[in-house]
């Protein structure tokens, strides 16, 4: 319902909704509504991921997530049953990105990487969903929320507007923009990070309310916050910055402040009424640190949804004993951690095991690959791996099923059948007597 171009429905849901409880938009539908033009496109990826993802952060303890480089990535984190994907700006500076170079995570990379390693992965998901919905298989939701890395924004408001626009045609379910001068942008691990002004991130936080409203999606918005380490600060305007500045300035210009966990609870604080999520980087897996943040968030937003990156850049046998790391997820969950991500976890997983293959194989040839083929088949038997059958796995006969279509039924240049996957790989069909055993037998759940 619209009256004199006010989208009163709009109006209504921002008010009314549940969904929008705590969320602070300093605008109004009427401001929103000349932006849409006069076409409504539907986002389908990212309104389903985002409301899938809403859903899991309410109904859940918390929600686990990894890193994913690649579509295949992300299909296995999906057959093996995690709910949610991560995509890191991190790894997509390293061996992800639109330049085709190898960088560190400096906002390097052309601004489009990220949505469209978001679009490859969302593409490869469809075409798992569509492999197996046509063998008649509907028992895995294969589209996955997505949560993308929008890093500082590379720019101004603008060019935060532009991103998450992108970002949301690109399928993703949730962004997180982090409180670094862009130009200057690190890793949250990295030394000489420079913050912006609280009140310009705030604008840029708003910035990407807006594009989501203007698309008409509820994309879940985190505002990750790197104060707790960062010693450096654009500009003195702000004086809700001005407890923590030193004094001091570099020599290029920037101001000295102090940094730590203060700093981040009074910035968490300042954009907790803009975000579903607050993400404070941290440089160790410390609980005690993680509950101070939590307590100071929660001491002015009880309900605020907080989320926490379990790095790879921690070395957490050094830090932690086995009993902390495996209790530490769900006394995060406690405290009000409701997303939780390992960011690297890609990266790390594709180095070590591309390694250790490459190495046996130069040590002992094909008995490594043979030693790798059969941990295929043991994990596609006992949990239902399926890229030991690679030709499958990536469509072979989802595409022959099209061509039978258009041919009538008649073609006879289908590629599965007559394939060394189907006469080798295919397992033969088992005795009645062995299904029986199977049945009656089943694994104790530490074998399974």
């Amino acid at each position: 319902m619209k009256t004199n171009g006010k989208d009163l429905s709009v109006e209504k849901d921002w008010t009314t909704n549940p969904r929008w409880k705590g969320i602070t938009r300093p605008y109004t539908a009427q401001d929103v509504e000349p932006l849409r033009g006069s076409l409504h496109i539907e986002y389908t990826l990212a309104r389903h991921g985002a409301e899938r993802l809403w859903d899991l952060l309410h109904s859940e303890k918390y929600v686990p997530s990894l890193g994913a480089m690649t579509g295949n990535q992300a299909i296995q984190q999906v057959k093996a049953g995690l709910p949610v994907i991560y995509v890191s700006g991190w790894q997509v500076a390293a061996d992800a990105n639109d330049a085709g170079q190898m960088y560190p995570d400096q906002s390097l990379y052309p601004a489009d990487s990220v949505p469209n390693l978001v679009r490859r992965i969302n593409q490869a998901l469809t075409r798992a969903d569509q492999i197996h919905h046509a063998e008649g298989n509907n028992d895995i939701h294969w589209f996955a929320p997505l949560i993308a890395d929008a890093e500082a924004g590379f720019g101004g408001n603008l060019n935060a507007f532009e991103l998450m626009k992108a970002m949301i045609e690109a399928g993703a379910a949730a962004v997180h923009f982090e409180d670094q001068l862009s130009s200057a942008k690190k890793c949250g691990h990295l030394g000489g990070k420079v913050l912006v002004p609280t009140s310009e991130f705030v604008q840029k936080l708003i910035a990407a309310r807006l594009a989501a409203d203007v698309l008409g999606v509820p994309t879940i918005i985190m505002a990750r916050t790197d104060a707790n380490s960062a010693h450096l600060l654009t500009s003195d305007i702000d004086p809700y910055d001005r407890e923590f500045l030193t004094g001091s300035r570099t020599t290029e210009g920037f101001f000295c402040i102090r940094g730590g966990l203060q700093s981040a609870i009074a910035r968490g604080l300042a954009y907790a009424p803009y975000v579903e999520l607050l993400w404070c980087e941290t440089a160790e897996p410390n609980l005690q640190e993680a509950r101070r943040f939590a307590e100071g968030i929660h001491a002015k937003y009880p309900d605020q949804m907080l989320a926490y990156n379990c790095s790879p850049s921690f070395n957490w046998k050094k830090k932690l004993d086995d009993a902390t790391i495996a209790r530490f997820q769900t006394e995060l969950a406690a405290m009000g951690y409701k997303y939780q991500f390992v960011t690297l976890a890609g990266f790390h997983s594709l180095n070590l095991s591309m390694f250790e293959l490459a190495r046996g194989y130069r040590l002992s040839g094909m008995t490594a690959y043979a030693r790798l083929q059969e941990k295929e088949f043991s994990r596609e038997r006992d949990y239902g791996y399926e890229a030991v059958k690679h030709q499958r796995f990536v469509g072979t006969g989802y595409f022959d099923a099209i061509a039978q279509i258009i041919a009538g039924g008649a073609s006879s240049t289908t590629a599965l059948a007559g394939s060394t996957e189907a006469e080798q790989f295919t397992p033969a069909i088992p005795s009645p007597e062995q299904v029986v055993t199977k049945i009656e037998s089943p694994k104790s759940g530490a074998e399974a």
